[in-house]
């Protein structure tokens, strides 16, 4: 009996396009021989929706209509699986759309890839793939992110962190440290988003307000470190859990400006070829990743460089407990030699499968793995105790009857 696959995208986040891009891509990949894959379209106001419209890329050029065709719905547990419910439930119609077996969110950004969705998926007791909750978390927020991989040895760029109500409040004493502490040229990004949205170089005063109005455009706290000379990025992928993991080959992206920009990873002229073999016109946007972005493959680095970048990599997923498949990307000085972790992408564009396909790991085998490794940590969990039976309520007794908690004694 096939798996029901579940695959979520969308939802209320800047990068909510790009997600719709990941998914539908990785869908068309899917082994069907093994899965029944079922979209589901998560919208900008994080409502459920499924339907015949749902996986496919050019119902997305008009989402009011998409919406329009479509069913929403919501998920109900139902012993071993998800119930996929109509929503609102007209009387005498038949409440179950499908059901899922297992969740696999392909999601990008704040209040989705951050925790969020996958807490809710917890809650439901289903198999989700991908990291878990905390790891989920901590890999969003830069900030803290880099105070775990500091205290374990791994290197990254001394910052700072600032909320919006600092920097509102004492806006000329925020810019003072910053020159003082951080110094010219820096880079000032938002503490929890990808895809470069919001992040900016300034290399004096009046391009540091700029770059943070920016960056708190997007976020309520922000990231200031400082910019590394003779850049050279380097990105490596791993593929496992906290127990086994392993690293892609390297790449290196070739940026036309200061910072990687977001045209320059996603925005291309659509000519990359369909995916073939995709049930119910799931069709993939393009086999090569984000297409458009120049990069080497692998990277211009040595045999030495490659060997401690994917150590690096490797020691940082299992040292954030991540699960399934994540970017990291590093930042080297050319001059130097001096390497740092940059950041880590718990659910990368794409899912990073063009850095496994030069490794001889296909994107279908890549996408097994990921729903292997989800299954795995649900039997594990199986084995877990999370409630005992005791005899804490018996006998007790709440003042104020029915009225309230008001007057309770300990």
């Amino acid at each position: 009996m096939k798996i029901k696959v579940g695959v979520l995208f969308g939802g209320k986040t800047v990068e909510h396009e790009i997600s719709i891009i990941s998914a539908i891509q990785a869908m068309g990949y899917l082994d069907r021989s093994k899965y029944d894959v079922i979209p589901i379209y998560i919208t900008k106001n994080n409502e459920f929706y499924v339907g015949e419209e749902v996986g496919k890329i050019e119902s997305y050029t008009d989402i009011n209509t998409l919406i329009k065709n479509s069913q929403r719905v919501i998920m109900v547990r139902d012993d071993n699986k998800v119930n996929l419910i109509k929503y609102p439930q007209k009387m005498f119609s038949k409440g179950v759309v499908d059901y899922i077996d297992i969740a696999f969110p392909i999601v990008h950004g704040t209040n989705v890839e951050d925790g969020t969705l996958q807490g809710f998926l917890k809650m439901f007791n289903i198999p989700y793939v991908g990291c878990d909750v905390l790891s989920s978390a901590v890999g969003m927020d830069k900030y803290v992110m880099k105070t775990v991989l500091k205290d374990n040895g791994i290197p990254v760029l001394d910052c700072k962190c600032y909320t919006a109500k600092q920097y509102d409040e004492n806006e000329e004493a925020i810019i003072e440290e910053i020159e003082k502490v951080i110094g010219y040229p820096l880079i000032v990004k938002p503490v929890n988003l990808g895809s470069s949205i919001g992040i900016s170089k300034a290399e004096k005063r009046t391009e540091l307000y700029d770059s943070l109005d920016t960056a708190f455009r997007y976020a309520t706290k922000v990231l200031v470190e400082t910019a590394v000379q003779n850049l050279k990025e380097i990105n490596c992928s791993v593929l496992g859990d906290y127990e086994e993991a392993e690293a892609s080959e390297c790449e290196e992206p070739v940026s036309s400006d200061k910072i990687l920009t977001f045209a320059e990873k996603y925005i291309g002229d659509g000519s990359a070829k369909g995916a073939k073999g995709a049930k119910g016109g799931v069709k993939s946007s393009g086999s090569k990743g984000m297409a458009t972005l120049k990069r080497k493959i692998p990277a211009d680095i040595t045999d030495e460089q490659r060997d401690t970048i994917r150590d690096l990599a490797v020691k940082a997923f299992k040292c954030l407990g991540c699960g399934g498949v994540s970017r990291i990307d590093f930042m080297m000085d050319t001059a130097t030699g001096n390497i740092w972790l940059n950041e880590i992408n718990t659910i990368p564009g794409s899912l990073s499968f063009y850095l496994w396909e030069p490794i001889g790991v296909k994107y279908s085998e890549l996408l097994d793995r990921m729903i292997s490794l989800a299954l795995k940590r649900e039997r594990e969990g199986e084995n877990i105790t999370y409630s005992f039976d005791s005899n804490v309520l018996q006998g007790v007794k709440l003042g104020g009857g029915t009225k309230g908690a008001k007057g309770t004694k300990a």
